[in-house]
């Protein structure tokens, strides 16, 4: 038998940022040397991995189910070499099956997409925790009207995967405003992180003790302090909510608070 699963939210940094020079050449080693530590962290070797990325949105939620996924290169303006990297990891579509089972059966419309690649939010980071790219992945969208709500029902529904031996992934940041931090890389990145606030609000919510309390926080993050400047758009943010309604009674804990580009970024486990 399978031993449980954690479920994850990590952050996948800036594009293809950990295969690319930067200045400092440090900027991204804090995020690089936790995703590379992830799969020591974990029980045994995840049988497979459903992740579900920032950068995949559809009218509902649809599940992909390419055998043999390519590569996604949706970032813009880097360096040549970074889109050419590899990362061939095999689909799984008995896996699919199953999510879009436990979607339906929670009352979910489910879709599929039969050639759908993996995206940066899904590539970049298992590149670094997963270079074999020999764990079967799948990936799930998000509901485009990204409702906190559903996301965390949906989240409850493919729990049971956890006991199957799947590790659910969140990929996505916590701090998401770009012209924000861009204008610190321009400056130098000097001063005071930006979404200090927001981190701190929303490492009490995940760490909540009581499930119930979490997840009626998660479901109204958008009130929280500093909350819209982190999160202009929450697209990123999101992946957490699957993940965190997957938790059941587990308390979250967070795994990294890193400083980078001028702002706060954190990863969060459950169980």
């Amino acid at each position: 038998m399978a031993q449980r699963q954690p479920t994850m939210y990590i952050p996948h940094g800036g594009g293809p940022c950990f295969f690319m020079d930067w200045d400092p050449p440090d900027t991204w080693e804090r995020h690089r040397a936790f995703l590379a530590a992830l799969p020591a962290s974990l029980p045994e070797q995840p049988k497979a991995l459903l992740v579900i990325s920032a950068h995949w949105e559809a009218p509902v939620f649809t599940v992909q189910t390419n055998p043999a996924p390519p590569l996604l290169f949706d970032y813009y303006g880097f360096p040549q070499h970074t889109y050419k990297l590899t990362w061939p990891a095999p689909g799984n579509p008995a896996l699919a099956a199953r999510v879009r089972a436990l979607l339906e059966n929670a009352g979910f419309a489910v879709g599929e997409d039969p050639l759908r690649g993996f995206d940066h939010g899904v590539f970049v980071p298992l590149k670094v925790a997963f270079p074999k790219a020999e764990i079967p992945t799948v990936q799930l969208s998000l509901r485009a009207d990204l409702d906190p709500s559903a996301h965390l029902a949906a989240g409850r529904a493919l729990a049971p995967l956890r006991d199957e031996g799947v590790l659910i992934l969140g990929s996505g940041n916590t701090y998401h405003n770009l012209p924000v931090m861009m204008r610190a890389m321009r400056g130098g990145g000097g001063g005071e992180p930006r979404g200090r606030d927001f981190d701190r609000w929303l490492t009490d919510a995940v760490t909540q003790e009581d499930p119930a309390r979490r997840d009626a926080m998660l479901a109204a993050w958008d009130r929280a302090p500093g909350a819209r400047e982190a999160n202009p758009r929450e697209e990123h943010l999101i992946p957490l909510h699957v993940v965190a309604g997957a938790a059941g009674a587990d308390r979250g804990v967070k795994t990294l608070e890193d400083y980078v580009m001028g702002a706060v970024e954190s990863a969060f486990r459950f169980g």
